[in-house]
């Protein structure tokens, strides 16, 4: 059941522009802004997907929903697809940098051309986005928000393309944060932890702590992995699974007033699970 933390006019009038918008974690980011007020633009470069999710999250909420193709990879198609934010909306409030790309591979197996795409979808990606909206972000005094991990707080094995690519996220939203607080723009991100790796009979075990995401479905252990053993239902010191809500609330305190003296945070959300595994 959701429930009703905040008020339903928390983002009224803002507008967001949200890269990843059209499935996953961000879909649900993108379905609670516009549940709390907020017009919304989605991109991606599936806009088959995007505009499907827009037709659906216009008719769940009664705000409006912008599909744009773009690639976080290039720069121009970004910098594009913000205009044409600004032409709809005439503004831009609200930053989410959620575009991200992730796999299992052994650091040596991984090819450098595969380890070289996840850093230019999550870090490239995300400075394209961030100095494309900066104009706007600035007259706004806007926010941002990356959607970071914990995989580089310690060493996270078949994982050193993701970790090499939310370490320099984090190293990002701390820059800009120092950078550009003095146009009143805020830069935070939230740290979700996707990966738990553990290890049985030296097999690596990988369910992803974030239900019903892709990164879960593609992170978790097969069933013949498990050998028949109980399913894993839960991780961390809490011995559960987060949930979409969990990042979404969040996402929602960082891009209110609730969070107005909070910038170059990276606020975790993981259940303490990178602390306890």
């Amino acid at each position: 059941m959701t429930l009703n933390v905040f008020s339903h006019k928390l983002l009224e009038g803002k507008i967001a522009f949200i890269t990843g918008g059209g499935s996953g974690i961000c879909k649900g980011i993108t379905e609670s802004f516009m549940r709390h007020g907020a017009n919304v633009a989605i991109t991606s470069r599936n806009l088959q997907k995007l505009e499907k999710a827009a037709t659906e999250l216009e008719g769940k909420t009664g705000k409006s929903c912008l599909p744009i193709k773009a690639d976080v990879r290039d720069f121009e198609s970004v910098k594009k697809a913000v205009e044409s934010v600004i032409e709809k909306y005439g503004r831009l409030d609200i930053l989410i940098c959620g575009a991200a790309g992730n796999f299992l591979s052994p650091a040596a197996a991984l090819s450098s051309n595969a380890f070289k795409t996840v850093i230019e979808i999550d870090l490239i990606g995300t400075f394209h986005t961030c100095k494309a909206a900066f104009p706007f972000l600035k007259h706004s005094k806007g926010n941002i928000i990356s959607i970071s991990a914990t995989l580089h707080y310690t060493g996270t094995p078949l994982q050193a393309h993701a970790v090499a690519a939310k370490a320099g996220v984090d190293g990002l939203t701390k820059t800009l944060a120092v950078e550009w607080g003095q146009y009143g723009i805020r830069v935070n991100a939230i740290g979700k932890s996707y990966f738990f790796p553990f290890f049985d009979n030296n097999t690596i075990l990988a369910p992803g702590p974030i239900e019903d995401t892709e990164g879960f479905r593609k992170l978790s252990p097969p069933k013949e992995i498990l050998n028949g053993k109980k399913e894993i239902t839960g991780v961390g010191p809490l011995n559960t699974f987060g949930k979409i809500q969990d990042i979404e609330y969040a996402a929602l305190y960082l891009a209110s007033e609730a969070g107005r003296y909070v910038s170059g945070n990276i606020l975790v959300v993981d259940g303490a699970t990178w602390l306890g595994y």
